[in-house]
């Protein structure tokens, strides 16, 4: 298991240019913990790797390489983490779901700006989605609103324990997501860092005047989207669809 600040050069895998590497946080609970990260070792193989993270009481990070969102959601060791269930893992309420986005993936510095001020216009949906409500490591505050165009320019960083860190060179970091070891849940979160960069990556003047920043836009949209299944279906689920 490697210390937190460990950074191996990264592995591509699938289609680019827009990757995701989600980390996943894990607390084993009664289970051991030996066991445990010789399960995850063992499944994610040379995908992934693990971390120690001081938040976590008694468990670690799994964390990818980055992988395209089709590619991700076709060879993601999804069975893992119900072994990891069994041997007594759980999410806990200190526990998180993080998925970096590749900044190469956004097409200018206008579509980064789109995107970041979709996120923040929809704070209460968004925090739906993630199931999760205000948290220390993933705040939404007014004044990351306010700076949006100098995070997107790379004039200065903000926090790093805010919604979206913007801290790092080569990717933004969607924090806000609940801790899960669901497939279907992680598949969704997935599906929502994703989604909100292809809507956003087309959304016009025109658009946003229309109200193309509001959420009932953005559900709209989706609908017509068979790829993001399994964001539309904990939509659904949650009763956060429009």
């Amino acid at each position: 298991m490697h210390d937190y600040s460990y950074q191996p050069r990264p592995v591509f895998h699938g289609v680019g240019p827009l990757f995701l590497g989600p980390e996943i946080e894990v607390e084993v609970g009664d289970g051991n913990r030996y066991r445990c990260a010789q399960i995850a070792f063992r499944e994610l193989g040379d995908l992934g790797y693990l971390k120690r993270d001081g938040s976590l009481t008694c468990g670690f990070e799994i964390v990818t390489h980055p992988m395209s969102y089709d590619w991700a959601l076709a060879n993601f060791p999804w069975d893992m983490l119900g072994r990891l269930r069994d041997n007594g893992c759980l999410a806990t309420d200190t526990t998180g779901i993080h998925v970096h986005l590749s900044r190469a993936g956004f097409s200018s510095v206008a579509h980064s700006y789109r995107w970041m001020k979709f996120i923040y216009r929809n704070e209460r949906q968004v925090q739906q989605v993630a199931r999760r409500e205000a948290s220390q490591w993933a705040a939404f505050c007014p004044e990351d609103r306010r700076a949006i165009k100098n995070y997107v320019k790379g004039d200065w960083y903000g926090p790093r324990y805010r919604a979206i860190n913007t801290n790092n060179e080569h990717t933004f970091e969607l924090r806000v997501f609940a801790g899960s070891l669901d497939p279907q849940t992680i598949q969704a979160a997935f599906a929502f860092s994703v989604a909100t960069v292809e809507y956003t990556r087309q959304l016009s003047v025109a658009a946003i005047a229309g109200g193309g920043w509001g959420w009932p836009a953005f559900t709209g949209w989706l609908a017509g989207q068979s790829a993001y299944t399994p964001l539309v279906r904990q939509l659904e689920a949650l009763s956060c669809a429009c």
